[in-house]
């Protein structure tokens, strides 16, 4: 079971110190204000980038793994904006919490059990929770990029 052990360590590693703390770390010097701030004509607002985050993770492995009854509405991810920053990363942190427990509870059966959601068919849990830790951390690397260009003086 030592493999296991691995595995799900790893996988709440990367949630908590790549992602979790990442992101804190990168609104640190940020305003409400500027998290929802656009500073490119195309693209997201950091807030809208850790909305998105919070609901992917608690659909796919909230709803979809943990059955926490999560309803997703992906679309105001991208549309909302003005929640305090304290608000929007204390539900970040509950995401990554869910994602955690989930991580933590899976036997190694769970592993390679099916998964199939809306927009993802055909695979497997450990799959999915790679999924959403690849999917996670280049959000990440958008909120690097961002930051930078609101933080930048002009």
């Amino acid at each position: 079971m030592a493999s296991l052990n691995v595995i799900q360590s790893s996988f709440v590693e990367y949630f908590e110190v790549r992602v979790r703390t990442s992101v804190h770390e990168l609104l640190e010097p940020l305003s409400t204000e500027q998290i929802w701030q656009r500073p490119f004509p195309y693209g997201n607002s950091i807030g809208n980038l850790i909305r998105h985050l919070t609901g992917n993770l608690n659909y796919y492995l909230g709803a979809q793994i943990a059955g926490t009854g999560y309803i997703r509405n992906r679309d105001q991810e991208f549309t909302d904006h003005g929640k305090p920053k304290d608000q929007l990363l204390r539900e970040f942190d509950e995401a990554i919490a869910t994602a955690v427990r989930t991580v933590s509870a899976q036997s190694d059966r769970d592993w390679s059990a099916p998964y199939e959601s809306e927009r993802r068919d055909g695979s497997t849990r450990f799959a999915q929770i790679l999924a959403c830790a690849g999917h996670a951390y280049h959000h990440v690397g958008q909120i690097v990029y961002l930051q930078k260009e609101l933080l930048r003086e002009h």
